[in-house]
């Protein structure tokens, strides 16, 4: 990564049409019964165009996949459609399956920009470099993605919500910095996974700690045996000094903190045969990697990731900040089993519609009606208000006066993070509030 910024793409051909404005009189007493409120949530009986957007990921692939992005989007737009659209217009998804491949993902985007998508809205891709250039050629915004590529955090055209790799890694070494003294990380052995031993280091060295050992294995493994013995190895987890675990004994101070996307599953597997014949060690890992439904599958209380320290974006999945999402996905999501309530992918399309949603009531306020790539992006320039998504991020906006310092990625606005632990085989919260890791990525050395 360079870090350097894009010169500004071309805006679309496309200016936004000015209207008589329009007045809201519906009052929403409350967005959802029981639930709280949506922040901007309100009512308009006024028939208007329709919004097409699109939303990507990955699915049915032998590395990660995020059908539950998909999905989101779906149900919202249900329930955004059932309550009359958004300000009068309805809203329109579009999906495609990005296949974790660069060919895909530039399919994917040139096919919104086919259908007259006006923002491509919560989609997860590695290939930035792919998916961005056609957006770019149009001027189609890029809102809220998952964050898994560089692009994201350097064209003009995107809005992150949150702080993508680099705010998870370097959250998790501050996280770790606290009992570890000797850390190992097990990532991909890819062009992505090069990037995190720079991004972990960064919050152990702000705890003073030393460098972890990095260790590489193959992003879509099945048997991760090689990578647990070279990780217990790294972090001095010697049995001829502690025991073993099946025995009792414990190597303190020694972490093993592993990031593989889907396939942690399959480490943490290959984790938990292992550990036995050494030392008791303790885990981590990041949001997207591990969740809830991982804990389960592997053993919860009894399994490998009991006690272990996680990172991610947002609140813990039982937080009742999410009553609102739940409560759609109950009712508009059909008994659609992917998506997964304490899934990042999901929680991440639901704060990145969100943000859409906030942005055509801003421009409904001026009196735009035509709902147009050039207007979503002037709105989001501007920043008339700040996007409040119910305390799941701190308040959102995306001016120049927003963007944070951080090298080689100009576009963050939010640098947060939240401490998770899994507590008798449950994932909560470990620490109160949101924990700003945006002095930590400044001062991050790059090399390795």
């Amino acid at each position: 990564m360079t870090g350097r910024r894009r010169p500004s793409p071309r805006p679309s051909s496309h200016a936004p049409a000015v209207g008589a404005a329009v007045a809201c009189t519906a009052v929403i007493a409350s967005l959802l019964s029981g639930c709280g409120s949506l922040p901007g949530a309100s009512g308009d009986s006024g028939e208007k165009d329709p919004v097409t957007v699109m939303t990507w990921a990955p699915e049915g692939t032998k590395a990660t996949n995020m059908p539950g992005m998909p999905a989101m989007a779906q149900a919202y737009a249900r329930w955004v459609n059932s309550r009359g659209g958004i300000r009068g217009h309805h809203l329109r998804v579009l999906t495609c399956n990005e296949r974790n491949d660069s060919v895909s993902a530039a399919q994917c985007a040139q096919r919104a920009v086919d259908r007259g998508a006006v923002a491509v809205v919560g989609s997860y891709s590695q290939f930035g470099r792919s998916f961005m250039s056609p957006l770019e050629v149009k001027g189609v915004p890029f809102i809220g993605g998952y964050g898994a590529s560089d692009e994201e955090f350097e064209s003009p055209l995107s809005y992150p919500v949150n702080g993508g790799q680099a705010s998870l890694l370097a959250g998790n070494g501050r996280q770790l910095a606290r009992d570890c003294r000797r850390v190992a990380l097990v990532r991909p052995d890819t062009i992505g996974g090069d990037q995190m031993p720079s991004l972990l280091n960064s919050g152990l060295e702000n705890g003073s700690r030393d460098r972890a050992k990095d260790i590489k294995a193959p992003e879509d493994g099945t048997d991760y045996s090689s990578a647990v013995n070279r990780a217990l190895d790294g972090v001095g987890a010697d049995p001829a000094v502690y025991g073993t675990s099946k025995a009792g004994g414990k190597a303190d101070g020694s972490c093993v903190t592993a990031s593989l996307g889907d396939h942690t599953d399959a480490f943490f597997d290959s984790f938990r045969r292992l550990q036995e014949d050494s030392p008791k060690v303790r885990v981590a890992s990041v949001l997207g990697s591990v969740g809830q439904a991982l804990v389960n599958r592997t053993g919860g209380r009894s399994g490998p990731l009991e006690g272990a320290e996680i990172t991610g974006w947002y609140p813990a999945a039982g937080d009742s900040r999410w009553a609102p999402m739940r409560k759609v996905i109950n009712d508009f999501a059909f008994n659609d089993n992917r998506i997964d309530p304490a899934d990042q992918g999901a929680q991440t399309t639901w704060i990145a519609y969100t943000v859409l949603r906030s942005m055509i009531e801003q421009l409904d306020d001026r009196g735009v009606e035509d709902i147009t790539p050039h207007a979503l992006q002037t709105a989001l320039d501007r920043g008339d208000r700040a996007v409040d998504t119910g305390g799941l991020t701190p308040k959102l906006r995306w001016r120049e006066d927003d963007m944070l310092a951080v090298q080689d990625f100009p576009r963050i606005v939010n640098g947060t993070v939240t401490y998770q632990v899994v507590r008798d085989g449950e994932l909560v919260s470990s620490q109160h509030g949101f924990v700003n890791v945006t002095k930590t990525l400044e001062r991050r050395r790059t090399d390795s």
